[in-house]
């Protein structure tokens, strides 16, 4: 079991975070999602590195097989702990890849930390630039969306979690786009991770404003988004986040629902690779 240390808890613990690191080349690293954890890549790990990549995946604090201290679950803390993680493996000409909430460490990291060791950044149905809806983010979501996950997940995560899953890759009574066996799996990847860092994130990843942190940004950007998300909606997100970075590769995917690296994986796998891979100049 790979791990690295990135501080202390409030509980005067180390906290751990857990990684896989498979392939060998260039360094990709692999941001996960909320609620689940780093291997919801599975289908990125399985084909990334058979291009001559090392990938790299890790369970944010609270989630996975990672720490789960009672405090700490920001996105200042959460570019910190990734800070960490580039720093310990070395890692050089990285690329790093946000999936939903991983899209604001993302931003968070490269406006933070000058995007130390970055040379391309990839926002994958990514929660970027500002969720909640305010008077100046009009195309934000109501503050009344997130109460009601918190409420659902403080009375019954379990059975909260079993609905989320269903939204997050749009089934419905005529639309099945992933098995009952990939829903159940994706909700076993949620279960172990900490109540406490479950609510906290969704406190953060709907407050936190990145319009700022995406002004840092100066290298090669990939985004990807389903114009059928329902959780994160692309004219909230992917739409704005294309806005705020000009110059970047923008591909929104016709049809795909939020939980696209599984719907959509041939189509992602293929981008990320061509991205890579490729010779993107920085961003103007």
């Amino acid at each position: 079991m790979s791990t690295i240390e990135v501080g202390q808890g409030t509980e005067n613990q180390a906290v751990k975070l857990f990684y896989q690191d498979i392939g060998h080349g260039q360094p990709v690293v692999l941001i996960h999602g909320w609620p689940v954890s780093h291997a919801m890549w599975e289908h990125q790990m399985l084909e990334l590195p058979a291009h001559g990549l090392r990938v790299i995946a890790y369970d944010r604090r609270g989630f996975g097989n990672s720490s789960k201290p009672w405090e700490g679950y920001d996105y200042d803390t959460f570019a910190d702990d990734l800070k960490a993680l580039l720093d310990q493996l070395d890692l050089q000409d990285v690329v790093l890849v946000g999936f939903s909430m991983g899209g604001g460490e993302v931003a968070r990291y490269m406006a933070r930390h000058g995007g130390a060791r970055v040379k391309k950044v990839a926002f994958i149905s990514a929660v970027t630039p500002f969720m909640r809806k305010t008077a100046d983010n009009p195309d934000g979501v109501d503050d009344s969306v997130f109460q009601q996950m918190i409420a659902g997940l403080k009375k019954d995560r379990p059975d909260f979690l079993t609905t989320f899953g269903k939204h997050f890759f749009n089934v419905g009574m005529l639309r099945h786009p992933v098995s009952d066996a990939t829903l159940e799996w994706t909700r076993s990847l949620a279960l172990p991770a900490s109540p406490k860092a479950t609510i906290d994130c969704v406190r953060a990843f709907s407050g936190t404003d990145f319009r700022e942190d995406l002004k840092s940004i100066a290298v090669p950007v990939l985004i990807v988004h389903g114009d059928a998300d329902q959780t994160v909606p692309i004219k909230a997100s992917g739409a704005l986040t294309a806005k705020a970075l000009p110059g970047a590769q923008y591909k929104a995917y016709d049809g795909a629902p939020h939980g696209l690296y599984i719907t959509h994986k041939d189509d992602l796998n293929r981008d990320l690779v061509s991205f890579i891979k490729g010779d993107a100049k920085p961003r103007p």
